[in-house]
């Protein structure tokens, strides 16, 4: 009789245990879902990653969705789609605002930029052309930029490098299929140059954040750095082993970073740039790269082609999207090893993927030799902190599975 009732007590106090370590996982994932826990309200921008579920699912679109851009301060995200349109949505309410009709083909990307105080929007079609409409005039089409002789896949405004300025000017670069990239002037419409090196159709392009270098990639599984200014290549990089879908910069907030990751003691200073690059292939790796055509580091992980690629704006993290319906983070500081993974981002593939831009806050910038070594290190640790300060948790992704989607803390 002792003994059942003993083996009773055990079994209760097996059950309670179980109950309460159920009771701690289930607490401690309710810290990390909730909006309003601390955890999140203290949480470190340059720390956060995307998690699942979106924020929002944008759907209205009826073709595969090629492309998504952020407006650089208000809260508009457009998105461009094989259906000929381009949608405008407001990302945080999560709602459609307006259908912008003007290509008669697939529209297979679009970006945000322009002149200090009128920003544009350009987009860029299979029908040849590139065109450029006016947000603040109901998104007005203002002019269409023929030139190309097949598909324009890609398009960037060019950071004007201005100091103190955001970082667009009056330029724009686009990457088609006719093998050439061309720089345009937005506010004449005229092709200022057109860059020629690619054997095959060129995918994706990318500026530098001062506008002096453009990174371009495609089927030739080649990516090139070119000077913005000549039109000359700087350098090739050789790798790939098949169709390179796109390419990325790495701002100067992860060289720290990446300069460990390729093994030197001291990283370039942050006024250069262009000095380490990230490809994504369809031969289902991404590839860090340094400016001079060095590859530093491989990673694989994903499952099928990967079709865009971030790096965090606090420098830490490099970010993958892919047919394999994911999205990864990749740890710079811990030799580039995925730290997260979220399977079934979409339905079908992911096809596109950008980071909201930082708030843009006017710093004022001390160009006074004379101040103190002091001075300067106090400097450089507000405009960090401003930096961070900055960042924006969101990010936009767009899919075959016809649905945007905004991922956001």
């Amino acid at each position: 009789m002792l003994c059942a009732t003993m083996e009773t007590c055990r079994a209760d106090v097996v059950q309670v245990l179980e109950l309460e370590q159920r009771c701690q996982s289930l607490q401690s994932e309710l810290d990390s879902t909730t909006p309003t826990s601390l955890l999140r309200k203290n949480q470190d921008p340059s720390a956060w990653l995307p998690r699942a579920p979106a924020r929002h699912t944008l759907q209205s679109h009826r073709s595969p969705i090629t492309c998504v851009a952020f407006h650089p301060i208000f809260s508009s995200l457009a998105s461009g789609s094989e259906d000929t349109t381009i949608k405008i949505w407001d990302w945080e309410l999560g709602e459609l605002e307006r259908t912008v009709k003007g290509h008669t083909k697939g529209v297979l990307d679009v970006d945000f930029g322009g002149p200090r105080g009128g920003t544009l929007l350009a987009s860029c079609s299979s029908d040849l052309t590139i065109k450029l409409w006016d947000p603040s005039d109901e998104y007005k089409n203002i002019r269409t930029l023929p030139g190309h002789d097949h598909s324009v896949s890609a398009i960037r405004f060019v950071p004007s490098g201005a100091a103190g300025a955001p970082s667009s000017g009056n330029l724009l670069v686009s990457a088609s299929r006719d093998k050439t990239l061309r720089v345009w002037d937005v506010t004449t419409g005229y092709c200022v140059k057109t860059i020629r090196g690619h054997a095959d159709w060129v995918r994706d392009v990318a500026p530098s954040f001062d506008g002096r270098w453009l990174l371009s990639a495609g089927n030739d599984q080649t990516a090139r750095l070119w000077d913005a200014n000549s039109g000359e290549a700087k350098c090739t990089f050789l790798g790939h082993e098949h169709v390179i879908e796109c390419v990325a910069i790495a701002p100067p907030v992860t060289y720290a970073n990446l300069s460990a990751l390729a093994g030197l003691k001291k990283p370039p200073p942050l006024s250069s740039s262009a000095e380490y690059v990230a490809t994504g292939s369809r031969d289902k790796t991404i590839k860090i790269w340094d400016g001079r055509g060095t590859l530093i580091k491989t990673l694989a992980g994903h499952d099928n082609w990967v079709r865009a690629l971030i790096f965090h704006p606090g420098g830490k993290y490099l970010l993958s999207a892919s047919d394999d319906k994911t999205i990864r983070c990749w740890d710079l500081t811990q030799e580039g090893k995925c730290v997260k993974t979220i399977t079934d981002a979409h339905g079908h593939f992911v096809s596109c993927m950008r980071w909201a831009p930082n708030v843009v806050k006017d710093v004022q910038v001390n160009g006074d030799s004379s101040s103190t070594v002091g001075s300067s290190a106090a400097n450089k640790k507000k405009e960090e902190e401003a930096a961070k300060a900055g960042i924006r948790c969101v990010i936009a992704t767009g899919s075959v599975d016809l649905n945007v989607r905004i991922f956001a803390s």
